[in-house]
């Protein structure tokens, strides 16, 4: 939001990473740092709005900010509500047990929606080559719910009976944070920053979902879950930079920490639990250019601590990046990049919470689960003239013990979704990304995106999962003084998630666009001809068969329409930040 707020004629240098230096490589695969002009005083401030005709879909956001000096304040408040009352599902399980075929085939129409409610102020004071200090409070209310009543078919053998469905859930948190930024030059060479975040979540989430014969209205399940999170995140961050003259060296340390307080009442009864889940990390980067030969040298060291009441897990690993550049000409260039990091499980995967799904089907986490170690490599060609702005990429990327969710035989009789370190990943991929521009103008541009790749997923077991597909999405622009039109299109793949197949969703929408001073006008239609549609499906060889299909009816050929105002006067403060944290999400499961 902030970046909307700096006119293109305020703009003095844009650094655009898509391979982030060391400090951001384990939390971004994109940074823009935009460094703007100051002046004595300006302001800015602007709406944002687009919103379904008929049905419930909103995206609005507004902002202001004001400069006076070197001091900036501003605040930003953004809603996203979907409110859609014929979601419509059909999940089907197929499974053997106990020498026996079942088969479970439910059909959904669900009420759901949700609101996120982010609001955030800041105050920033900056010193051109002196030094940077900035405060930002963010204070974000969320809330989603699901209502809704199904049918089942339900097989046990040659015996087939009727069974009638409810569930019910939502979940509500608030989340409070600081962000405190501050960077001091020491000399010409030589700068300093230090970053601060704290966060606070308290969560609620209710679950309920029934089952029972509609005949004799005998309970086939009856699963109620009640979870209060409070969640506390902190990170601190320190980072030095020296300039050697044709080389920098940068480095530093940053420390995460994320513990959870857990109260729950599940299938299993009553309990509390706290999980603490801290990182640090140690890094140092060597960037450089000779010549024409560009060239940055990074390595790290990361421990991951998560302490369970089951189980606690302390690794060290050594993070190593290379990434070397060559510009061929001033319009072509070609570059090698290669980094190790291992990722933390999710709050979710490592959780020991547990639900019904369907009859001798639950879900839980793995508190047992260990970090994934990722090794991504990536070969770029970019080519840039009046035409054509494409990227062409050759990836491969490998896993050890990489996190995946599976079907697994419970102990205790029937089946667990639950979550384990698979053996391997692997992906081969070719990526081809860009713009063209047939006439060298703004009159049509096409933008592509296309992704050929093939994966495959070993299992603990020693299962092997394979998937091929190509991943693609394409935008058709024209502009033509004020108007402009856009169309969106894809053909949905299927891509490995986990040990599942899942597939993209659906796009077939145009926007239409009128410029009038400092205001936009635009309509569309989203989703022409069909709703919007998701599908999950297991592959062959896994213990169970299981296809998941849900549309959204209320969204099919929905029209929508939008208006923004944007205005700044003056010129804006230099935004610039070095250290750049978030904390974990909020813990929901």
């Amino acid at each position: 939001m902030q970046l909307r707020s700096i006119r293109p004629e305020n703009v003095i240098r844009v650094e655009y990473y898509d391979i982030p230096p060391a400090r951001w490589a384990t939390r971004a695969e994109v940074v823009v740092n935009i460094t703007t002009r100051n002046t004595e005083s300006g302001y800015v401030y602007g709406v944002d709005l687009i919103s379904a005709l008929d049905t419930g879909y909103i995206d609005t956001s507004a902002y202001a900010g004001y400069t006076k000096g070197y001091n900036d304040f501003g605040l930003e408040y953004t809603l996203h509500l979907r409110d859609y009352d014929s979601k419509i599902s059909r999940n089907k399980y197929e499974y053997p047990l106990q020498g026996l075929s079942y088969s479970s085939d439910e059909k959904i129409k669900t009420h759901t929606g949700y609101a996120n409610q982010p609001f955030t102020l800041r105050y920033a004071r900056a010193l051109p080559d002196d030094y940077t200090f900035q405060v930002k409070t963010n204070f974000m209310l969320y809330n989603d719910f699901e209502k809704n009543n199904g049918l089942s078919d339900f097989i046990q053998g040659n015996t087939k009976t009727l069974d009638a469905s409810l569930h019910r859930s939502s979940t509500d948190y608030i989340n409070p944070s600081i962000d405190v930024y501050f960077s001091k030059n020491l000399g010409k060479k030589d700068d300093l920053s230090v970053n601060l975040v704290g966060t606070l979540y308290n969560t609620q989430i209710y679950q309920l979902d029934k089952e029972w014969v509609t005949d004799t209205d005998e309970a086939i399940f009856n699963n109620e879950m009640h979870l209060k999170a409070r969640q506390n995140g902190f990170i601190s961050e320190v980072a030095h930079t020296h300039n050697f003259g044709s080389t920098n060296l940068s480095s530093g340390y940053r420390i995460s920490t994320n513990s959870v307080a857990n109260t729950l009442e599940n299938l299993e009864g009553y309990s509390q639990y706290t999980v603490d889940y801290r990182e640090q990390y140690v890094y140092s980067e060597l960037s450089g250019k000779n010549k024409k030969f560009m060239y940055r040298l990074g390595l790290g060291l990361l421990n991951i601590h998560n302490k369970s009441a089951e189980n606690t897990v302390n690794q060290w690993s050594i993070t190593p990046k290379l990434i070397l550049s060559y510009p061929i000409n001033h319009r072509q260039n070609i570059r090698f990049t290669s980094k190790y990091i291992p990722v933390s499980p999710s709050s979710d995967a490592l959780s020991s919470n547990v639900i019904q799904l369907v009859p001798h089907i639950v879900k839980r986490g793995n508190p047992y689960l260990k970090p994934e170690q990722t090794w991504s490599n990536n070969l770029i060609y970019s080519l840039n003239n009046k035409y054509l702005d494409v990227n062409l990429k050759l990836s491969y990327t490998y896993k050890n013990k990489a996190i995946n969710q599976l079907f697994v035989a419970d102990p205790t009789g029937g089946y667990v979704l639950t979550y384990e370190n698979a053996r391997n990943y692997h992906q081969y991929a070719l990526e081809l990304a860009g713009s063209v521009k047939p006439f060298g103008n703004d009159y049509l541009t096409i933008k592509i995106n296309i992704k050929p790749a093939s994966e495959s997923i070993k299992t603990g077991s020693g299962i092997v999962f394979r998937n091929k597909y190509i991943q693609n999405f394409f935008i058709i622009s024209s502009t033509y003084k004020a108007f402009g039109i856009d169309y969106y299109l894809n053909f949905p793949a299927f891509s490995l998630t986990n040990s599942f197949l899942d597939k993209d969703e659906n796009a077939n929408h145009v926007v239409v666009k009128y410029r009038y001073k400092h205001w936009t006008f635009s309509g569309g239609i989203y989703y022409i001809g069909s709703p919007s549609k998701y599908a999950t499906k297991s592959l062959a060889g896994s213990l169970l068969n299981y296809n998941a299909e849900v549309h959204i009816d209320n969204n099919k050929s929905m029209w929508v329409v939008g208006l923004s105002y944007d205005f700044a006067k003056g010129k804006k403060l230099e935004v610039k930040k070095k250290l750049d944290n978030q904390t974990a999400p909020a813990a929901t499961f």
